[in-house]
């Protein structure tokens, strides 16, 4: 897992893929990795297709449509159209919501001085 800025804690796909490798050292690394892209992927077609992907005690992922409207360019004002998009939404399970909201806060990280 690696610290970025704001305290914020972020796994990428090679530390998933590391982190259950070892926790099934009767699996070799490369058919977790095998295992991880393909669940990932059967989450990516099913969304793409417009389906629902539900994984109990976690949660679901699905598509919502946004329609299209008129916005504004943050440097110029100027309107522009926007496209109609469909967008993936994630929503926590009841088991995951419990259980994050058991644990205690991440306490704030230190921040060295400036020098001046």
């Amino acid at each position: 897992m690696k610290l970025h800025q704001g305290a914020s804690i972020k796994m990428i796909k090679s530390e998933l893929v590391l982190k259950i490798a070892e926790q099934n050292p009767h699996l070799y690394q490369r058919d977790v990795e095998n295992i991880v892209n393909a669940i990932l992927d059967t989450i990516g077609d099913a969304l793409a297709r417009g389906d629902r992907v539900e994984l109990r005690g976690f949660g679901a992922f699905s598509v919502k449509k946004r329609d299209a409207r008129t916005g504004r360019n943050p440097r110029t004002g100027e309107t522009v159209s926007v496209s109609e998009k469909v967008i993936p939404v994630f929503k926590t399970g009841k088991e995951m919501r419990v259980r994050l909201n058991a644990m205690p806060a991440h306490p704030p990280m230190k921040v060295a001085a400036r020098a001046r």
